[in-house]
């Protein structure tokens, strides 16, 4: 039962979080209008992701901290935190192969095109409040894993199997970045986070992940322009 009430109330955070920001972030942006900063519009979202994202993880964490046995209802024994590091790298390796497959189905069977709006949208906040990549890297994989994969597969798989559970919680991930044209990339994600999930029986293990996943994109974004020049040099090297 106490489990259920921290579940329910990390849930109510969770919708707060994406709500409010509809509210208070046109009040930072009236303040930074009135102290004339340039790219004011970009400055309140980016600010407000990052402010909201990282209260709301604090007010999540604060929640487990005082329900010890929430992070942890899977039956059977759980690997290792070495186990849970390991499957974390190998489960941000699946996903991006899974990603890839995905995107290639998007393109050929469906004619949608490479690139993900929301990303782009997050990179040009980033690029105006740098803080915003922890929201990226570090809030949203905690928020996300907690949400998706411990309170909705972890509530699911007792009552019906892996697959349904797994298909659930992947399509809910899908959906919430609304990003529709996308939307299997985001689903397959979410499947491998379920299965490295249940496979270590450790929520830490997805959010790993998670985060590396987050992190190799922005990475990526930030110095594509370098990483192309450095993978043509290598190649003309080889040649």
């Amino acid at each position: 039962m106490k489990q259920q009430k921290t579940g329910l109330y990390i849930l109510i955070t969770y919708c707060v979080m994406q709500l409010s920001g509809a509210l208070f972030a046109p009040l930072l942006l009236i303040i930074f209008n009135y102290f004339g900063l340039e790219n004011a519009r970009y400055l309140a979202s980016g600010w407000w992701v990052f402010l909201g994202m990282g209260i709301a993880t604090a007010i999540t964490l604060l929640m487990i901290r005082q329900d010890k046995n929430f992070i942890r209802p899977l039956k059977g024994k759980a690997s290792g935190l070495p186990g849970a590091i390991g499957w974390g790298i190998l489960g941000f390796l699946m996903v991006l192969y899974g990603q890839t497959l995905a995107a290639n189905i998007e393109i050929r069977f469906f004619g949608i095109e490479a690139g993900s709006e929301n990303t782009s949208q997050f990179m040009d906040l980033g690029n105006s409040v740098p803080f915003v990549f922890f929201s990226i890297v570090l809030f949203a994989p905690i928020l996300e894993e907690l949400i998706f994969r411990r309170i909705i597969f972890g509530t699911l798989l007792p009552k019906t199997n892996f697959f349904v559970a797994a298909l659930v919680s992947s399509l809910s991930f899908a959906v919430i970045h609304f990003e529709f044209t996308h939307i299997l990339i985001y689903a397959v994600s979410g499947f491998i986070f379920a299965f490295i999930y249940y496979k270590t029986k450790r929520i830490i293990t997805s959010i790993i992940a998670h985060m590396l996943l987050n992190g190799f994109v922005v990475i990526v974004q930030l110095y594509n322009e370098e990483i192309v020049n450095f993978l043509e040099k290598l190649a003309e090297l080889q040649q």
